[in-house]
């Protein structure tokens, strides 16, 4: 017995209990686990089941799971785990087992008269005399204390097989034994030598294969973990980062939460924009199992990290670039695949091998970041030679496609650049910055961030001519802002501005001035912009007029200081009104300044005018997405189609923010909400001036219109600014919507008194239209009608002036509801209100009106195609109260089971939002019994038991009722 080896006793109370695994819950092995129970139960049931998987597979939480079930179902358990090392000591696991036993009888009944033999004594003595007969009879004895015992070996490619064997000639042995189970977890398929498939022909074994998880299971942890629905990219990415691997889905998850790098909006998890594939560290299981490889596995395994994508190509380059011998090489290889890192890509013919790939990419990823920069840039410089040499024996430079030398599996459209970027100097530069040019080029404008940026980043890098290298700066900044990286572009637009060449023109030094404020703007830097619209800020430019002027009024009106934005630039038309690409922002701030003191002429004017064919495409789509911003902010929704149709666009090619404007004013809320769910989680939800608030108040509109208010108070708090930021008008339009919908009308009466004073503080028109509406409506409720007719006063002066059928609509709604149900006039106007709504075509405004219109006598059918309507929006509470109209009227509500799924849906987003009972009777406008009743019919049909489960199914997506099962 080797000295530095503890003493065979030591070793058996040793690693007698297997260790906890990350990868405790078992998504995805559900129908193996009930499989596993299943059979058993069975009285013929098997005796011996191997559980195979590969590394990280998850045997050891499976092997747990298994133990659980077992003693569930009265089955004494004795679960043991083996390490590297054991496989040297026969007997050892046998021995263990045994102590086990031992133990668990002592705990369990009193100590034997004096005198019985000592089992542990007589195992010991057996292994002395290797009598491998005895050692079993000893264990047979032990074993046979108690009816139903179940032994749960974890890690089992490292036990002693003599101790295997006996155990499987204990569980397989028919009628001569007592009823032993026997469940062991071993890597793959068991150790070279075919004992695992020796054990699986026995009469009695049954082996689980522990497959993969699908991206549905992955997406199924995304969800336990944040208790949200998880974001299909981010399962996408999630899925591509660990092809399925429970193991390395756990570090990644694990990971991603140390990096905060998961935003929750709305109850759907979304992976952060600038998050980074994570590094696994270097206690991670995978990391560990390649460390403990050593040499030359690691060198091979670096090498791969660059290099697999080239195929068996990959070998010349490695060799070359390591020192390794090609025998070396391939025993690394080998042990990297062995050792369960590694895959081997099968060729065409039978046997043969076209390359090799990491089992994970994220174990790739891990490895390749662990490179120096030096070591990293040779690798990469040496695949990309090799690329190139293919390249020029076929005799093209720059090809207009990828590499197509590079195996199936590869990412052949980002392989070579990014190996470019990181090889840097070692490689032509020339040829080099024209490979990244080109290769941004094709990915533009990189919606799903592979990486246009950085080979942009990269080129720049490269380029020394110092015109050549403003162009590349110029091309760098346009891709960042179009990337939606607007800080990346503020900082790079400065740094050309204080020092631009003879290469940029007027309008681009124009256009190159507007970004720094946008990109304040868009980082809610208010004061930075304050500054930006003085003269002192611009002094150290050497800029012309027709740069700085329109650049500090941008900046002006970007913090609702319309008024001295719209006298600087009458002051300086002179210097911007030369070129038709110089006048688009100018006339622009002017038009949509006047616009929001209430003057629509100008913009109108603009609209209507075709524009210059002298305009770059650039310019030309700046100039229509900005104006069919205006039109959807005063949500005249086929103004902006029709524009768009005029100019050649469709509503998909629109900013995110515009885009989901669009979509909210057609009643597409589902996907409004998807779009707006994305946009917050991704710091997207900037809109310029002056609409800043308006996708927060829409958004929050959404939400309580399908009760969930908390979710609503919240974006509307996190939208709030210090107070030296833009007006916060919309916001308070917001608030006062969820305050009215909590029942407390005070509240929301002095958050729209809040915003109508801080409106006419800045000399502000625009939206005091819904303010002064809602204002009406909440003084009329509350039995002040005559209070509220100034407010009424105020609308139809500004629906005269301005022109909007909007504020039209408004106007007739709230005179109606001032006026009251029974009121001659009141009624003439809900008529009115009806057409044009309809006229507008905008489902939620339309059902809105219809509902009113029915309240106040109108005919039925207008209730009933109201409640259709708000249907169609998903507007479940507002649904909700419809439905308790019509039966109010004696009406039939259509759809009885969805209507019912409907109501159980709502009342468990109710629940999810954190109201009390009595908060839920205010909302749903019933009485606190009815709602305890309906909650308990609500636990009764879903089987859940309490809020807590409630809440956990819907924020994880799970099907709730009957009707969504």
């Amino acid at each position: 017995m080797d000295s530095d080896r503890p003493a065979l006793g030591d070793a058996v109370g040793g690693g007698t209990t297997a260790q906890p695994d990350p990868v405790s819950r078992l998504v995805g092995r559900e129908r193996e686990l009930a499989e596993l129970s299943r059979r058993l139960d069975a009285p013929d049931g098997p005796g011996l089941v191997l559980v195979h998987g590969e590394r990280g597979a998850g045997r050891s939480a499976f092997a747990r799971a298994a133990a659980e079930e077992l003693r569930t179902r009265g089955r004494t358990v004795l679960s043991l785990g083996c390490a590297e090392g054991d496989q040297e000591r026969p007997l050892l696991l046998a021995l263990r087992v045994i102590a086990a036993a031992r133990k668990h009888r002592s705990a369990a009944a009193p100590q034997g008269a004096a005198g019985t033999p000592d089992p542990e004594s007589e195992a010991l003595s057996a292994v002395e005399r290797g009598d491998q007969a005895a050692l079993a009879e000893t264990l047979l004895s032990v074993l046979a204390y108690d009816t139903g015992v179940a032994v749960v070996v974890d890690d089992a490619q490292y036990a002693d097989t003599v101790s295997l064997d006996v155990l499987s000639d204990l569980a397989t042995a028919q009628g001569s034994a007592p009823d032993v189970r026997v469940v062991v977890a071993m890597t793959g398929a068991g150790r070279p030598g075919g004992d695992a498939e020796r054990w699986s022909q026995c009469g009695s074994a049954w082996t689980i294969s522990l497959p993969r998880l699908a991206a549905q299971q992955v997406a199924e942890l995304v969800a336990r973990r944040w208790q949200a629905v998880p974001d299909p990219a981010l399962v996408e990415q999630a899925f591509e980062l660990t092809r399925g691997i429970p193991a390395a889905a756990d570090a990644l998850l694990t990971e991603w939460a140390a990096q905060n790098a998961v935003r929750i909006a709305d109850g759907h998890a979304f992976l952060a924009v600038d998050a980074p594939v994570p590094v696994l560290p270097d206690d991670d299981r995978f990391m560990r199992a390649l460390y403990a490889l050593g040499e030359p596995c690691w060198t091979v395994a670096a090498a791969l990290s660059v290099l697999w994508p080239l195929g068996r190509a990959a070998v010349r380059p490695a060799v070359d670039s390591t020192g390794l011998s090609g025998r070396e090489l391939g025993d690394g290889v080998q042990r990297l695949v062995a050792a369960g890192l590694v895959d081997e890509l099968p060729g065409e013919a039978e046997g043969t091998v076209r390359g090799w790939m990491f089992r994970s990419p994220l174990v790739e990823h891990a490895v390749r970041e662990r490179l120096g920069p030096l070591e990293r840039a040779r690798l990469s410089a040496a695949g990309v030679r090799e690329l190139w040499a293919v390249r020029d024996d076929s005799g093209a430079k720059i090809p207009e496609e990828p590499p197509s030398m590079l195996v199936a599996e590869a990412d052949a459209e980002t392989y070579l650049p990014d190996r470019i970027a990181d090889a840097g100097v070692l490689l032509d530069r020339d040829r080099s910055v024209a490979e990244l040019t080109a290769a941004a080029d094709r990915i533009y404008p990189d919606p799903g961030n592979r990486g246009m940026l950085r080979w942009l980043r990269a080129a720049l890098l490269l380029v020394e001519e110092p015109a050549a290298r403003e162009q590349a700066l110029l091309q760098y900044t346009n891709a960042a802002w179009v990337a939606g990286d607007h800080a990346t572009a503020g900082r790079t637009a400065e740094t050309i501005l204080r020092d631009p060449s003879d290469v940029l023109s007027g309008p681009e030094l124009q256009e190159m001035a507007s970004l720094p404020v946008v990109a304040a703007a868009a980082a809610k830097d208010w004061s930075r912009l304050t500054r930006m619209g003085s003269a002192k800020w611009w002094d150290d430019m050497p800029l012309p007029p027709q740069a700085v002027g329109p650049a500090r009024a941008l900046a002006l009106c970007m913090v609702e200081r319309w008024q001295e934005a719209l006298d600087l630039l009458r002051l300086t038309e002179a210097t911007w009104r030369t070129d038709p690409h110089t006048r688009v922002i100018p006339e622009l701030v002017l038009a949509v300044g006047d616009m929001v003191q209430g003057r629509t002429d100008l913009l109108t004017r603009d609209i209507s005018t075709p524009p210059s064919r002298e305009l770059p495409p650039g310019a030309l789509y700046g100039m229509t997405a900005a104006h069919s911003l205006q039109l959807l902010g005063a949500t005249d929704l086929y103004g902006a189609l029709a524009l768009l149709r005029t100019r050649g666009m469709t509503p998909e090619t629109l900013p995110p923010g515009s885009r989901f404007l669009v979509l909210h004013l057609q009643g597409r809320w589902d996907e409004a909400l998807a779009l707006a769910r994305r946009m917050v989680a991704k710091d997207e939800a900037f809109t310029a001036a002056p609409h800043h608030h308006l996708f927060t108040a829409r958004t929050a509109a959404i939400l309580v219109a399908r009760g969930k208010t908390a979710g609503a108070a919240r974006l509307i708090a996190d939208a709030r600014g210090s107070g030296n930021g833009p007006l916060e008008i919309f916001l308070d339009l917001a608030d006062s919507g969820v305050l009215r919908t909590m029942g407390d009308s005070p509240a929301a009466e002095k958050a729209l008194r809040r915003g109508l004073r801080a409106a006419d503080a800045r000399g502000y028109a625009h939206g005091t239209d819904e303010l002064s509406a809602a204002l009406a409506e909440v003084l009329a409720d509350t039995g002040r009608a005559g209070e509220a007719t100034a407010y009424l006063r105020r609308l139809a002066d500004l629906a005269q002036r301005t022109g909007s059928e909007r504020t039209r609509l408004l106007y007739l709604l709230a005179s109606a509801r001032v006026l009251g149900r029974d009121d001659t006039q009141g009624r003439a106007m809900l008529h009115e209100a009806v057409e044009l709504a309809r006229s507008r075509g905008q489902p939620f405004e339309t059902a809105v009106t219809l509902a009113s219109a029915a309240g106040h006598s109108g005919p039925p059918k207008l209730l009933h195609e109201a409640y259709e309507l708000f249907g169609d929006t998903g507007s479940v509470l507002r649904r909700f109260h419809a439905r308790t109209a019509m039966r109010e009227a004696g009406l039939t509500v259509p759809g009885r089971r969805q209507a019912t799924a409907e109501n159980e849906r709502l009342l468990a987003t109710l629940i999810t939002e954190g109201l009390t009972n009595r908060q839920i009777a205010t909302v749903l406008r019933l009485s606190e019994d009815a709602v305890a009743n309906r909650l308990s019919r609500l636990f009764a049909r879903t089987g859940l038991r309490s809020r807590t489960e409630v809440v956990s199914a819907v924020l994880t997506g799970r099907p709730l009722t009957a009707h969504e099962r």
